[in-house]
């Protein structure tokens, strides 16, 4: 079905589109172009959203704005905006009351004429995904990047032709209860994220497991080797499995042994780069390049992944260097809003940092990151609304240990007197590095804005 087939078909429904934000502005102002009954709903007052709101209500949209803009949805379609999980009790009620719940996300796949690569996992989701969308472009594929990064996708369908092809990441929010189907699904890892909208941990684990519940035998799917809940996935998978390494050997899929990487078909080995090529840092890094890899092998050559893996910089706020002054390094890692992501940073720089971290409580155990600050850290500057628990974590580690106090740990009010904290302690030679190990929204409205605003910050330090 075409996209203006699919919104002909609605176009004698009530439709409420939940969240005014970037995945659904463009939808509900196709929908208002369309002459679609569309109500947009959204926690902010008209004057936060600002023009955004002004321009839906010139495009005819009504709008239920205020604390209360969940309640009595009573439209025959609801989108759901991915942070609003599908148990809330508003979308329930709705669901009992007959209204059918979607997502901008869900019609995509739905009405997507290409081949679709996704992406999802705890760690390395957008590096992954922008490497296995670098590697298919440069092996001459025309390409649309989206989902939970890029832009959203479901208005650009009129673009998309059959031979080209998307890559999907996919966070828990955009996946839990989504009906989807992509030929190639990719889970990078598992560990405890996001516990304060998932019904504790195995809610987050299965709502993973819907990027490919839906696939057939012909699909791939792609798991980590070296993570525990592997097997888990794998034993509920309709699709074709393939692995990739760096620790355990695998029959099919992208290893790396002693350093150098091979794709594997059924035992056989093809070499295809030393892993000290690989430009960006980091063995977690390496791992993100195997999984590319295997997720291409039908659509790029060796010598192209190669030639990505040497000249790929990373992506933007993930051990970003952002400047060098005074001998001292500013390196912004805005990306890392998990203890994991931020133990996985530490370990990929080559000297004990300066850490700045701390943010939104996401209720996550904080113990392993205070035991990494303790081995892997100069000094700790937390700020945010997690200060205190990682203040506490990194003490009990210490006391654990049976140490005198040796780990500096500085508590400020902000992340400018975070960075002028940093600053003023920092000597000839320090990395200085942004890594909070947490969500940015008890500050911020996203990690890049976050991230942003340190790169400011860092640009106005004076010599």
């Amino acid at each position: 079905m075409l996209l203006s087939e699919y919104v002909q078909s609605i176009r004698d429904k009530s439709i409420a589109v939940l969240g005014i934000g970037i995945s659904n502005l463009p939808l509900i102002e196709l929908l208002c172009q369309e002459g679609c009954n569309v109500t947009a709903c959204d926690r902010r007052n008209l004057n936060q959203l600002g023009v955004a709101g002004k321009r839906l209500q010139e495009l005819g949209a009504k709008l239920r704005l205020g604390e209360d803009y969940l309640e009595n949805l009573q439209e025959d379609l609801v989108f759901r905006t991915p942070g609003l999980m599908p148990f809330d009790e508003h979308l329930v009620r709705a669901r009992e009351q007959g209204s059918i719940v979607t997502s901008e996300m869900e019609v995509f796949f739905s009405l997507c004429p290409c081949r679709i690569f996704a992406v999802t996992g705890s760690d390395g989701k957008t590096t992954t995904t922008t490497l296995i969308s670098e590697i298919l472009k440069a092996a001459g594929y025309r390409v649309h990047l989206g989902g939970n990064i890029g832009t959203p996708l479901l208005c650009k369908l009129p673009e998309m032709k059959e031979e080209d092809l998307v890559v999907l990441e996919l966070s828990s929010f955009q996946l839990h209860s989504m009906t989807c189907r992509p030929h190639t699904a990719v889970i990078t890892n598992l560990s405890p994220n996001h516990l304060d909208k998932h019904n504790g941990f195995q809610d987050y684990m299965d709502a993973k497991a819907w990027i490919f519940l839906n696939q057939r035998p012909e699909d791939r799917l792609i798991l980590n080797a070296n993570d525990p809940h592997t097997a888990y996935y794998a034993s509920k998978a309709p699709s074709s499995i393939s692995y990739f390494s760096d620790a355990a050997p695998v029959k099919n899929g992208c290893i790396c042994e002693d350093g150098f990487i091979y794709l594997i078909s059924d035992g056989s080995r093809i070499p295809v780069m030393s892993a000290d090529e690989i430009r960006i840092p980091g063995q977690h890094n390496v791992q993100n390049m195997l999984a590319a890899f295997e997720a291409v092998r039908d659509y790029a050559s060796p010598e192209i992944c190669r030639q990505i893996a040497r000249t790929f910089p990373g992506v933007p706020h993930r051990l970003e260097e952002v400047r060098i002054l005074n001998g001292v390094t500013y390196i912004n890692d805005s990306i890392a809003s998990s203890p994991t992501r931020t133990i996985a940073g530490l370990r990929a720089l080559k000297k004990k940092p300066i850490v700045i971290a701390g943010g939104y409580d996401k209720h996550l155990p904080f113990d392993s990151l205070g035991e990494e600050f303790c081995d892997r850290a100069k000094m700790v500057i937390l700020t945010g609304d997690t200060s205190d628990k990682i203040a506490a974590s990194i003490r009990e580690a210490i006391k654990r240990r049976g140490q005198e106090e040796l780990l500096p740990v500085y508590q400020v009010s902000d992340l400018q007197e975070a960075v002028h904290t940093a600053s003023s302690l920092a000597e000839d030679g320090d990395i200085v590095v942004l890594s909070p190990a947490c969500a940015s929204f008890d500050r911020f409205r996203n990690f890049e804005e976050r991230g942003n605003l340190f790169r400011r910050y860092v640009m106005e330090l004076e010599a």
